[in-house]
């Protein structure tokens, strides 16, 4: 049996698609569906990886969790992962495939849409349900020939559409009328439904300004206004999320754990940080300016796509001299993946990866590693052990920690005067990732999702002075929250109909949580 589907599009780049596909998906499957999410072409530096070693878009990991279904990489066949100046890595299929530049893009794109559509057929052979995502507007009358994510799509599955619209930037009615007029008559066809997102105050203040959005818009029903959920706990597809507040600090006894992570112009992965966010009395900045920098308790140099750029940058703004400066008095530094990298003492790009052949720079000298960027990238979900028996880690060596990796260069310690972080794989079978100071002040690992470990992150934050008790930290408790939140405001006797399901007490649904 061919699974049945459903297409979410938006007005515009983050207007809550992702989180909505991953609100269904969570529905659907607390409703007894086999349900998966599908992304034809994600263009993001939060990238994931799969059981299988796959590097697909975070958000559609985070999908796949809501839906309670191994991630796979047919739900996301293309991401693209921008280098800068017009460029992209281009990961077919869940490795790396090739790189393209602005203008060759359109020449890909055939044997893309072979690749896309292969996918969600072999998808839809396995579940019952696919919701199916675009990207950015399916509008865009200037990209449309080469359209592979939006209303392509759409047609291909013959698959019924919901567009999404973001109240909070003003303009609703107009960007839901305008695409509805951008589209051919065949596109609109599919679109059954509105929904407005991100609504905050009074709904009765909206009029009857639906019934006008109705008429004006070929007929088309709004199914629901979602009211704007704070602290949503989700994965989100990419760095517009970070011009958002991560987390207000409410009034404390004691003053929050004060953590700033660095925004670099290619951050990527940065829901490494979520677990963080989610602690009471822990407060996250994302600082890309040294005026903004403050007296954090401690610094997160974060993942990056380019990490010699990157690094480039930080010491053309000024973050690197008062990283180093601070980091001599006192202050916690931790790097991540690339930022791992950055705190090293060399980087060396022998066969041109990220810069040209041969290029060589000096990181801030804060961990005793050298790196050198290799051409096979590393895509891995890993359980290690930790290693390190000094500084807030002391009593914590031996204990099993997990996490993923996505990297393409490698490192190893110049000198003795650092720990491993940790150990992966079996003894005697896997090797040691990360370093860690003598004092225990200044690590670093190639570890993505570390602070998902309960324990380690409790931990780290107790050195920092914080008093809190700890909590575990539960995605699934983010999902059942974001789909009880939706639920409540959508019609979903509505969507069943649209989606041709049967109705949900027909299934044996399982509980909402």
């Amino acid at each position: 049996m061919t699974a049945k589907t459903l297409m979410i599009v938006g007005t515009h780049s983050n207007a809550g698609k992702s989180i909505l596909v991953t609100a269904l998906c969570r529905i659907f499957a607390q409703e007894g569906y086999r349900v998966a999410p599908f992304k034809a072409q994600n263009m993001a530096l939060n990238a994931g990886v799969t059981p299988e070693g796959h590097e697909i878009g975070r958000a559609t990991i985070a999908q796949a969790e809501a839906a309670g279904t191994p991630a796979h990489v047919d739900m996301n066949p293309v991401l693209l992962k921008p280098e800068g100046h017009g460029r992209s890595q281009v990961v077919l299929n869940g490795k790396h495939h090739t790189h393209i530049e602005a203008g060759n893009w359109f020449s890909l794109k055939p044997y893309l849409w072979q690749q896309v559509t292969a996918a969600l057929d072999r998808l839809r052979q396995r579940y019952e349900l696919v919701i199916m995502e675009g990207a950015g507007s399916p509008a865009e009358i200037n990209l449309k020939a080469g359209d592979i994510v939006n209303m392509r799509v759409a047609q291909y599955a013959q698959s019924p559409t919901l567009l999404v619209g973001d109240i909070d930037r003003g303009g609703v009615f107009a960007s839901l009328v305008g695409t509805m007029t951008l589209l051919e008559p065949e596109e609109r066809a599919l679109v059954k439904g509105f929904i407005i997102n991100k609504f905050r105050g009074d709904v009765s203040l909206l009029g009857d300004g639906l019934q006008m959005l109705q008429k004006r818009a070929f007929n088309t029903p709004t199914l629901g206004i979602i009211p704007y959920l704070p602290h949503i706990g989700v994965a989100e597809e990419d760095s517009v999320a970070l011009e958002q507040p991560k987390n207000e600090v409410e009034e404390q006894k004691q003053p929050p754990v004060d953590i700033a992570v660095i925004r670099l112009p290619r951050i990527s992965n940065f829901d490494d940080f979520d677990p963080l966010t989610a602690e009471p009395g822990v407060q996250i900045r994302f600082v890309e300016r040294p005026v903004d920098m403050g007296q954090p308790v401690a610094i997160i140099l974060p993942g990056s796509k380019m990490t010699l750029d990157d690094l480039a940058w930080l010491r053309q703004s000024g973050l690197a001299e008062q990283i180093v400066s601070v980091a001599q008095t006192g202050t916690t530094v931790v790097g991540i993946c690339g930022g791992y990298q950055i705190l090293g003492h060399t980087l060396l790009d022998p066969d041109g990866v990220e810069a040209e052949p041969g290029t060589q720079a000096a990181g801030l000298g804060l961990l005793p590693i050298h790196t050198t960027f290799a051409g096979d990238k590393r895509t891995v979900q890993v359980q290690a052990t930790l290693q390190a028996g000094v500084g807030p880690f002391a009593s914590l060596q031996g204990s099993p920690i997990h996490g993923y990796e996505i990297h393409m260069g490698r490192s190893r310690p110049i000198d003795d005067t650092a720990t491993s972080l940790c150990y992966i794989g079996l003894a005697g079978s896997g090797h040691s990732d990360g370093a860690i100071t003598a004092e225990g002040r200044i690590w670093g690992t190639y570890l993505h999702g570390l602070f998902d470990n309960d324990i380690l992150r409790h931990a780290w934050l107790r050195s920092l002075g914080w008093q809190g008790h700890g909590q575990t930290f539960d995605r699934e408790q983010a999902y059942n929250r974001l789909a009880g939140h939706v639920r409540a405001h959508l019609d979903m006797a509505a969507l069943r109909q649209i989606v041709g399901q049967r109705d949900a007490g027909n299934r044996g649904a399982r509980g909402q949580g």
